[in-house]
């Protein structure tokens, strides 16, 4: 065999030209870039080093053979012409990776065999011996790659992708793979920081990838030195001699690396369920010594090495992929910007994101930007240095000042005292420097404009809610067309309900436009941005706007005419109170004294609870949910009212024809539509709705009042009932000042039998 080779490198895509320097370093000459791949040639020895040092390559492929070919039987006997028996025993093992097309070959599966077919027909004694296949742990791994007419036939030295070094056996939900993690440590500057003695901190860490890539290459660990397995373990043209020295001179490098004073290097991770993980992941490592994980939120990060020392702060937050994940995150982002600006002056900073636009809200500059994939997604890198002059802040601040902010910085880099994170000038006398005042995010022009709209409505509404002694009130319902939001305050907490855009809008254009808002919101509200809920809202059907969001099951109370009503702000995408409904709620109240009173469709049964304040001789409330008969219970008993208060789980419709009951006061706000399972066909609101009325009067009685509401905007009552029943429209009369400028919300009637 030669004893200089074709190398091919794998690499995860964008990462090509840091892995040509860093195979350049480690001996690859000749090397030439392509997508998601390097090559170059080099003799054995920098074969095996690059094996054991590449911190970002996925695979060392080994050139066997380059050879033309037009159909199959081309590709058959170029690989059958191999001399195999140099390279595999007859009863080893043997796994066949095949990339690319053409040639006749358009099916991946159809070439390895062809490649696989042409090895063991090489091999086979006239005994019958044949290579056998093992897609796990081969101890050949043959890689064929067909590229315009010409194949290229390889020896996968490595086996399995060199990013899994073997310490995280545990992981996240979307973890970095370790050659991408070190890759952007790389970028970040970290081998320059850590030459220097920096330290680093990861506010969101997760199991701790970061962490360890950078303690390895801190400590000059080779990043496979534990792996024991590998592609060229049982190749016959392995030098075991070869990859011993260089085995032995990584451990050594190794032991005097991490014999050195650790460096600090610090994780933070709010979800507790990382974190036993990620300490399991450091400590396969071998490196608890140098890294620490502990449990935080981003709101409260603040690195504090030893003797003041600056570094690196590097971070991958999530980008989120559900809906309503748009609040969450940015208000991440804003708190993840603050953090940096108040407690890491002077210090640099790594953002990785796959949502740009999110990284740009942070409110500080970052001076330079590289482009990484991870896996199929298109990420930034946002490299920031921490220093007043990259702040973006609400205002332009003069020379003056930002020399001052210069100066502070400067005092702040000192010695240390007996208190390691006491500051103290130049003279060693302690100082209490002021404080970095943080400003709120600067508002985009859009963003400013909402906010003004949000403080004028909420300046107004404000006045009459306390008036009313109203808690919860919309303060906003798509007033400006291209910020298409609803938003109700509910006491301390902000609900906001997104309008899904039409699909003439740009989706970049809609979501950056929500993202101005919801940072306005905050501002605008006095609300601490904790306390903002997001939801979209879309066209449903059926029963999808009861569905269930997510599983916090936290309720938090709030007042209404006297009652007191649980809301559930997060879990559905309604919040268990309709606040459209609130006059009609009060004005049920004021007329329930020593009335029957019959709830349909009751959802949570707001309206039961305010009949029975009003003093109602009895409620019913019927529904089909157990999940909201439960809330009802809850809702009954929380204001003491759990005697002469029924509740009814079932099918109205077919509740309504079996019930024989008579009762004074009657309130109906049925569903638009309904499919539920535990009902026979399918409930229409402007179908059946004649029907329902029917049943619903005929249990009136006499002198009885029956109120019938609906949010279906294109609903039209039957003209006919008119003439059947006293029928008077009182939506006008239902809506408060908060709806007043939606008087679409629903529509309302006072029914009552002639």
């Amino acid at each position: 065999m030669s004893d200089r080779y074709e190398l091919f490198l794998t690499c995860p895509k964008g990462l090509e030209g840091l892995l040509s320097e860093e195979a350049g370093a480690l001996g690859l000459e000749d090397i030439r870039e392509h997508t998601s791949a390097i090559r170059g040639n080099a003799d054995m020895e920098t074969a095996y080093r690059l094996c054991l040092w590449s911190r970002l390559g996925n695979r060392v492929l080994l050139v066997l053979k380059r050879f033309a070919m037009k159909d199959a039987e081309d590709l058959y006997a170029g690989v059958h012409s191999v001399e195999w028996q140099d390279h595999l025993l007859p009863d080893g093992s043997l796994a066949v990776e095949f990339s690319g097309h053409g040639s006749g070959i358009d099916n991946t599966h159809f070439g390895a065999l062809k490649v696989k077919d042409a090895i063991v027909d090489k091999l086979r004694t006239p005994e019958g011996e044949r290579p056998s296949v093992d897609k796990l742990d081969p101890d050949l791994r043959v890689h064929l790659r067909l590229d315009r007419g010409e194949a290229i036939l390889s020896l996968d030295l490595s086996g399995h992708s060199l990013h899994q070094r073997g310490y995280r056996l545990q992981q996240g939900a979307a973890p970095l793979k370790e050659n991408l993690a070190a890759a952007i440590l790389i970028r970040a500057g970290w081998p320059r920081i850590a030459a220097q003695g920096g330290a680093l901190a990861d506010p969101m860490c997760g199991v701790g990838t970061f962490l360890v890539e950078a303690a390895m290459i801190a400590a000059d660990i080779a990043p496979n030195l534990r792996r024991t397995r590998w592609g060229f373990s049982a190749w016959l043209g392995h030098v075991p001699a070869l990859w011993r020295k260089l085995h032995d001179e990584a451990l050594a490098r190794a032991e005097a690396g991490l014999a050195r004073p650790p460096l600090w290097i610090r994780g933070y991770e709010a979800d507790p369920r990382l974190i036993q993980p990620g300490r399991n992941n450091v400590e396969r490592a071998g490196l608890s010594d140098w890294i620490k994980i502990y449990q935080g939120e981003v709101a409260t990060f603040e690195p504090r090495p030893d003797q003041n020392q600056k570094g690196l702060v590097i971070c991958n937050p999530p980008y989120g992929e559900r809906l309503g994940d748009e609040a969450s995150l940015l208000y991440l982002y804003q708190n993840l910007g603050e953090r940096l600006r108040q407690a890491c002056l002077n210090w640099e900073a790594a953002v990785f994101t796959g949502a740009p636009d999110l990284g740009k809200r942070m409110g500080i500059r970052s001076h330079k930007q590289y482009a990484f994939w991870n896996g199929a997604l298109p990420c930034k890198l946002l490299l920031i240095k921490v220093l007043p002059d990259q702040f973006v802040t609400g205002e332009r601040r003069s020379p003056e000042q930002r020399q001052i902010e210069r100066d502070q910085a400067a005092e702040l880099a000192v010695q240390p005292a007996a208190d390691p994170y006491a500051r103290v000038n130049r003279n060693g006398n302690p100082i209490k420097p002021a404080p970095v005042v943080v400003e709120q995010p600067r508002l985009s022009e859009g963003g400013q404009m909402f906010a003004n709209r949000l403080q004028k409505n909420l300046k107004l509404l404000s006045k009459w809610a306390r008036r009313e002694g109203v808690d919860c009130y919309r303060v906003y319902d798509a007033d400006m067309p291209e910020y298409s939001l609803a938003i109700d305050l509910y006491h301390d907490w902000v609900h906001v309900q997104e309008y899904a855009a039409p699909k003439s809008i740009d989706p970049e254009k809609a979501q950056a436009r929500l993202f101005d808002a919801l940072a306005a919101i905050p501002q605008a509200l006095g609300i601490d941005k904790s306390r903002v809920i997001v939801k979209r809202r879309e066209r449903q059907s059926g029963t999808r706007q009861y569905e269930r969001q997510s599983t916090e099951g936290k309720f938090t109370e709030v007042s209404e005419g006297g009652v007191k009503l649980l809301v559930n702000l997060t879990d559905y995408l309604d919040t268990g109170l309709f606040l459209d409904h609130r006059p009609i709620r009060l004005r049920i109240q004021r007329e329930a004294a020593g009335k029957r009173f019959l709830n349909l469709f009751c959802y949570t049964a707001t309206a039961s609870v305010h009949a029975a304040k009003g003093g109602a001789r009895s409620t019913t409330s019927v529904d089909l949910s157990k999940t909201y008969l439960d809330w009802a219970r809850r809702n009954l008993s929380l204001n003491g009212f759990s005697d002469k208060n029924r509740l009814e789980q079932g099918d109205v419709m077919a509740w309504l024809q079996a019930s024989r009951d008579e009762y004074d006061l009657i309130f109906i706000d049925p569903p638009t539509f309904s499919n539920s399972k535990r009902m026979e066909g399918v409930f229409d609101v402007q179908r059946d709705h004649v029907q329902l009325l029917d049943l619903a009067v005929a249990r009136l009685a006499s002198g009885g009042v029956l109120y019938f509401s609906n949010n279906f905007r294109k609903f039209q009552l039957d003209e006919h009932l008119a003439s059947r029943y006293q029928v008077e429209e009182i939506t006008a009369q239902t809506l408060d000042p908060d709806f007043a400028r939606n008087n679409r919300i629903h529509r309302a009637w006072k029914i009552q039998a002639k």
